[in-house]
Parts: C-alpha cells; structure tokens; sequence
C-alpha cells in the first residue's frame, strides 16, 4: 500500500457512499460498557453489528456476486441493526446507568 502523498481531501463522497459510511460509523460507534458487568452484553450485540457490517461491506465492494446496489446494501445493514439495537447494558456516561449502579451497591 502507497503512502498518502497529500493530507487534501478528494472532495465530496457521493452520497449513497457516504450514506453507506454512516451506516458503518452507526454499527460500531456504540457506548461503552458502563461495568464488566455489561462487558458481555456489550460484546455481542457489538460482534453482531460487525458481522452484518462485514457482510455488508463485502456486498458493496465484491465485483463477482451479485450487484445489488449500495442504496439496497445500507439499508440492509440499517434494517440488521435495528433487529440489535445497543440497549440491554450499562452505558458508560448515561447518568441513569451511574445510579443503577449506586442502587446495586447499596
């Protein structure tokens, strides 16, 4: 792999590829596990979202299966994360989980 020869930005991403973007950035930015309590809970429904994320990135870049778009590929991986959202843990910073935490402590 070449080293980048300017720090310049190429310039505006077509749109369905950013959309696609968004989409990858919404899988994997989820919060933090507030203890390791909700470590595990946290690990799977992450691993989840990089699976279809995975899958949905080989969609969009294979040139040997079928085309099916990049419209048709994020919102195949937009309707896969909706099926695990990030909720069922502690998230780190939500003062609601800091005081769940304080009632189990007491």
């Amino acid at each position: 792999m070449s080293e980048p020869t300017t720090n310049a930005r190429p310039g505006p991403l077509p749109e369905d590829v950013a959309d696609l973007l968004r989409a990858v950035l919404e899988a994997l930015d989820i919060p933090y596990p507030a203890t390791i309590g909700d470590s595990d809970v946290h690990a799977r429904i992450l691993g989840d979202r990089v699976m279809h994320t995975v899958i949905a990135l080989h969609g969009a870049l294979d040139d040997e299966g079928p085309d099916l778009g990049i419209e048709w590929t994020t919102a195949y991986l937009r309707k896969r994360l909706a099926e695990r959202p990030p909720t069922g843990y502690r998230a780190a910073g939500d003062p609601r989980s800091a005081e769940r935490s304080r009632e189990v402590e007491r």
